[in-house]
């Protein structure tokens, strides 16, 4: 008999997982058949006692499915092929063009012991410019250097005044690292999401002896010169007409390095994504997030939205057809030919939208206009009657299941939010769905896989700047460190002093 808590043989495990799944589906029949007898006997309605049994039966495929099954909302194809394994072949792919890379090039010469000829004894002598030419992509190290700033002093012939030239703007003055250093490592945290205790590994391995509090402090540091652009980009994402709103967890040590859970919260505009991490995710969280916004807010299901938008100053409140869709998606495996109708009629949603071409950024305002003219052209055409056919679908089908099961749950969650997810039909500017909140929340759930959150309060505040700069950058079509770094250098180029430190020679003042 194999014992699976201590075997470790990956195949061995995967077959008694296989016979383990037979036996309850054995079981399962078997219960699903004394429980109709019984039934019979005290003669209860079979029908009622089906539907439960098979609610039971999709709650042990859903925990087998979240135990064994791979995560994804992608479905198979109308005839099946992503079902059966045969998935369309992929298409190749050659090397790509890389024309921001500079072009460093390498001459290859033939030994001087080489160049004679093997046929007549004679000397080889080079074809002109005839030469046989490859690419390959290599790599520069990164290297850390020691900048000496020498400041040149000047003075005048009656020595009553020595001027010396200004020096580079520091963030911490007097501090031993640059701008660019700060810049490298918080970019390093929280774009590429390596925590600094690994970066400070990596920079010993490059000659660079810095310890993890040596690095956050130039990162907190860079943080407090960027805290004003952190503000103007809320004022900012507050104009726009039209705010995406999510949220995720997130956690932060507390005394005794126990992890509390924060919430990271996000308004995002078409260009800007902005965030802030509270330590909760009640009404009134949402309220310091969303503040006296009064336009549209798009958003899933979750109950403190609406109660704002319920309240004053009050906003238009929009949902997400990606999240009803979900719902259906994860129940689909018990019931398909229930849930296939509904699923293929939020398709043809969709597909109606990709027919609009999407102005991209810095599109002149009679392209963006024609693109939303297009778009409520089609949505009154066609989209209307699509929204009509589901609602259709949903008074057919819902008599039939049980609420608890996973389609009457979706089609509760649907109703619960129908009069968010048609407003689109209304209005032009509003989107299908909430994704472009969701993928801007991507680098904060990889960031806090990988470094754990923050360690302090402090922490916290420092991550929701950076997010907000690094993603507002990628959504802008920047640079991301680039776009930080001049930010950055224009914060301390403000805060300077003058062009010069001027110095007064002994005795130059008197009186």
């Amino acid at each position: 008999m194999v014992d699976i808590r201590s075997e470790h043989d990956i195949e061995t495990v995967r077959q008694v997982a296989i016979l383990l799944d037979n036996e309850n589906g054995r079981l399962v029949e078997m219960v699903k058949k004394l429980r109709l007898e019984n039934a019979a006997l005290q003669g209860r309605d079979p029908s009622t006692l089906q539907l439960e049994l098979d609610l039971a039966q999709e709650l042990l495929a859903k925990q087998n499915r979240s135990l064994f099954g791979r995560s994804s909302e992608r479905r198979p194809g109308a005839d099946g092929a992503a079902a059966q394994g045969n998935p369309s072949p992929r298409k190749g792919h050659g090397p790509k063009a890389q024309p921001a890379l500079p072009v460093v090039e390498q001459v290859h010469d033939l030994p001087e012991a080489d160049r004679g000829c093997t046929v007549c004894g004679g000397t080889l002598k080079p074809m002109g410019e005839q030469a046989e030419e490859s690419e390959e992509i290599s790599v520069v190290e990164r290297r850390f250097v020691v900048v000496k700033h020498r400041r040149e002093k000047y003075r005048c012939a009656c020595n009553g005044n020595v001027v010396t030239a200004q020096a580079p703007p520091r963030l911490i003055p007097g501090g031993r690292y640059s701008l660019d250093f700060a810049v490298e490592v918080a970019s390093d945290k929280y774009l590429d999401h390596l925590p600094l205790e690994r970066q400070a590994r990596k920079m010993s391995r490059e000659g660079l002896d810095a310890d993890s509090q040596t690095l956050w402090d130039q990162i907190s540091a860079l943080a407090r010169v960027l805290h004003p652009a952190y503000e103007a980009l809320e004022r900012e994402v507050l104009l726009a007409d039209l705010l995406y709103a999510d949220e995720t967890y997130w956690p932060q040590a507390s005394k005794g390095n126990k992890a509390c859970r924060h919430w990271a919260w996000l308004k995002a505009s078409a260009d800007t994504a902005f965030y802030q991490i509270l330590d909760s995710r009640s009404k009134v969280a949402a309220e310091v997030v969303l503040k006296d916004y009064g336009g549209i807010v798009m958003a899933d299901g979750y109950a403190a939205y609406d109660a704002l938008a319920r309240g004053a100053p009050g906003f238009t409140l929009v949902h997400c057809w990606a999240h009803a869709r979900r719902k259906f998606v994860e129940a689909e495996p018990n019931a398909p030919e229930v849930c296939r109708p509904v699923l293929d009629m939020i398709g043809e949603l969709y597909a109606v939208e990709r027919e609009v071409p999407k102005p991209g950024p810095g599109a002149a305002d009679d392209q963006v206009q024609g693109s939303l003219d297009l778009r409520a052209k089609l949505r009154s055409e066609r989209s209307t009657q699509i929204v009509r056919r589901i609602q259709q679908w949903v008074y057919e089908v819902r008599p039939g299941v049980l609420p608890q099961s996973g389609v009457g749950k979706a089609i509760d969650y649907m109703t619960g939010i129908w009069e968010g997810l048609t407003r689109f039909l209304q209005d032009p500017r509003i989107p299908l769905d909430n994704n472009h909140a969701e993928r801007a929340l991507r680098g904060m759930v990889v960031g806090r896989k990988n470094h754990y959150g923050s360690r302090s309060l402090r922490g916290t505040q420092v991550a929701a700047l950076f997010y907000t700069l690094f993603e507002t950058a990628k959504l802008r079509g920047v640079d991301p460190k680039a776009f930080v770094r001049d930010l950055a250098a224009k914060a301390l180029e403000e805060t300077a002093t003058g062009a010069a430190v001027r110095e007064m020679a002994p005795g130059a003042i008197t009186g």
